[in-house]
């Protein structure tokens, strides 16, 4: 925490640990349940563990955190100064983590604004950044969260996956999507947009598919000053080759990260997963 204002955000960010210590922002972890074992997204259960349960066909859940985890974050928050705190977290279409923060901060000692980003992943965690970057500057509480919704106004999310069954089996997309896609054996290009998953483009073969994906982002950065992340889940090449045509290819581009997802969007998508989160302003 920096400044009077603390930000709290959730472990679906996927902000690099660097961000997180360098602006003072909290990730409340969510949980991963794989068989019978509940564990911390981030520090008890890795990308790569649950690729393979996955691939194996063994149950996973996720679950949000507590209203009495969000609950002591704000107390350590108020506990270390902070005069106010703004939270925000990914979809209350994708999770209940919105609702339990809304719960912890109605008992906060300080005031607690609580944002629906409407994204996840690194969408979520620009607007964690811009956040904290006003709350740097000096910003109120309310300006901070004028903030992080500007910036989360300018965000596009398109992803690539293998299949379409996992993300029917957690009920992230309709069974008669995920079926077309089967019967058709067409390659999805997915969309987050107004808080939900939503095809995009159906493209034919796997390398057609993220040949597209980078058009897409290509054309809607155009000649903007732009942030862009890669992320992946068991696929670090293609992530790789994908980041680097857009370092050649963005014109504008400001920073790039590349990053594996977390267990919680992974137990969702399945391995295969790229996707591309462009930032705009």
């Amino acid at each position: 925490m920096h400044g009077p204002l603390a930000i709290v955000t959730d472990s679906t960010a996927y902000l690099p640990p660097e961000a997180l210590s360098r602006h003072g922002i909290e990730a409340v972890p969510l949980t991963v349940v794989l068989g019978d074992r509940a564990l911390e997204e981030g520090t008890e259960i890795s990308a790569r563990s649950l690729a393979t349960a996955l691939r194996e066909r063994r149950p996973v859940t996720t679950s949000r955190p507590s209203p009495e985890t969000f609950a002591r974050t704000y107390r350590a928050a108020a506990e270390a100064g902070a005069a106010g705190v703004v939270s925000l977290h990914l979809s209350a279409e994708f999770s209940g983590t919105y609702d339990a923060a809304v719960l912890a901060a109605a008992q906060a000692p300080v005031p607690v604004r609580v944002v629906d980003t409407g994204v996840v992943a690194m969408a979520l965690g620009f607007c964690a950044l811009a956040a904290a970057e006003a709350a740097e500057a000096g910003a109120s509480l309310d300006e901070a969260v004028a903030a992080a919704e500007k910036r989360a106004e300018g965000i596009s999310a398109v992803f690539y996956v293998d299949t379409l069954d996992y993300l029917r089996r957690g009920g992230r997309i309709g069974a008669a999507q995920a079926l077309l896609g089967s019967a058709l054996a067409v390659k999805p290009l997915l969309e987050v947009a107004d808080g939900r998953i939503g095809m995009l483009e159906k493209v034919r073969t796997a390398s057609k598919a993220i040949a597209r994906l980078e058009e897409i982002v290509v054309e809607r950065a155009g000649d903007a000053r732009v942030d862009v992340a890669v992320h992946h889940l068991a696929a670090a090449e293609r992530a790789e080759q994908l980041a680097e045509r857009f370092r050649a290819r963005v014109p504008g581009l400001r920073e790039l990260h590349v990053s594996e997802v977390g267990a919680v969007i992974g137990a969702h998508t399945g391995p295969g997963l790229l996707g591309a989160v462009l930032s705009l302003g």
